[in-house]
């Protein structure tokens, strides 16, 4: 079996509905059921991220270019426009207010301080913000 087939069958099975697109939900639902975690917001992060035609869902093509990624200046040039969504104030960082409008667009309502919890996780030098290799660290 080539490798196309056999992400042909793990998408299939990713898409719950099968209406040939992966939502966050279904990305989510399959990430945590071979071990990993994703909370919806990052499966949210991921999907737009990833979404080539804008339509919110993955298709096969962007499920394969989750699975195998692009080359590496592909990757870290769509993470820019990414962090860039974020960055809603323009200082280079996304804080938790940022995360929250973004958060907001999206759909899910969080807290400032529940936010700030989300940072946290990935705030590796602890200055309460996330700058853009932080922000390389959670999308990876």
């Amino acid at each position: 079996m080539d490798k196309l087939t056999q992400y042909e069958r793990v998408f299939d099975q990713f898409d719950g509905n099968g209406d040939g697109k992966i939502s966050p939900l279904e990305l989510q639902q399959c990430v945590e059921a071979i071990g990993g975690e994703l909370s919806s917001s990052e499966a949210e992060a991921a999907v737009e991220y990833l979404d080539s035609d804008r339509d919110g869902l993955l298709g096969f093509d962007d499920f394969v270019k989750f699975v195998e990624g692009g080359d590496e200046e592909d990757k870290v040039n769509d993470l820019k426009e990414a962090f860039k969504m974020y960055d809603m104030d323009g200082c280079g960082c996304i804080t938790p207010k940022s995360l929250k409008r973004m958060l907001s667009r999206l759909g899910e309502s969080k807290s400032v301080d529940e936010c700030k919890v989300m940072i946290a996780r990935f705030d590796l030098n602890g200055d309460g913000v996330l700058n853009f290799d932080e922000f390389k660290v959670m999308m990876f």
